[in-house]
Parts: structure tokens; sequence; C-alpha cells
């Protein structure tokens, strides 16, 4: 499954007061970039995910009751990604989504 074009519009909407916002499919899913540095990813199933690893933001998006990305690998054993769910308030309100995006910017620089 790929992401439709009406995906990738919302999402370039929803982040578009960043600077030099960008985007890069991937994996049938879309990487979202400020300045080249990647703060989200799009999965294919057109859920945002903010990049947030281990450390205070990462601390701040848990408890908004944001929940990781984890998989379960081929041999049964549990994975989880730096990305964290996008709280559905920030996918009505553009402000609060930037604001999240700036956050995690500036915990990755």
């Amino acid at each position: 499954m790929s992401l439709a074009a009406e995906d990738i519009a919302f999402a370039r909407d929803l982040f578009s007061a960043l600077p030099d916002l960008s985007t890069r499919k991937m994996f049938g899913g879309l990487g979202l970039y400020s300045e080249g540095v990647i703060f989200a990813v799009m999965r294919s199933d057109g859920q945002i995910l903010i990049k947030a690893q281990q450390g205070p933001f990462a601390d701040h998006m848990a408890s908004i009751g944001a929940e990781i990305w984890s998989y379960t690998r081929k041999n049964g054993t549990q994975s989880a990604m730096p990305y964290w769910t996008l709280p559905d308030s920030a996918l009505d309100d553009p402000e609060e989504a930037r604001d999240l995006a700036r956050q995690a910017l500036n915990a990755l620089r």
C-alpha cells in the first residue's frame, strides 16, 4: 500500500510553516524533512509519526499520550523505532503539529 497524493498534500500542508520543507517517498511511506533533517514519517497507512530519540523530547511525547512505533520482527522479538504517534489533536491543529515538529528538530540538532 502506498500513500495517495492527497495524503502527501495533507502532510505538506500540516507542516508548511517549517523552513525548507521537503518530502521523500520511502518504503511505501514518506519522510518529512526541514532543512535536510528528517523530523517525521508518514507510514503507508497514512499515520504521521514524529521523531523523538531517547531523552527529554521522547519523555514529553510519552507524557502527552503519544505511543512509540514498535513492530514484531520475523524472529518474534519486539523492536521499537524512534518515532512517536502524532496526537489526534495535532492532526486538526497545524500550529500544534508545527510546534511538535520544531521540538523534534531542536532535539535532533
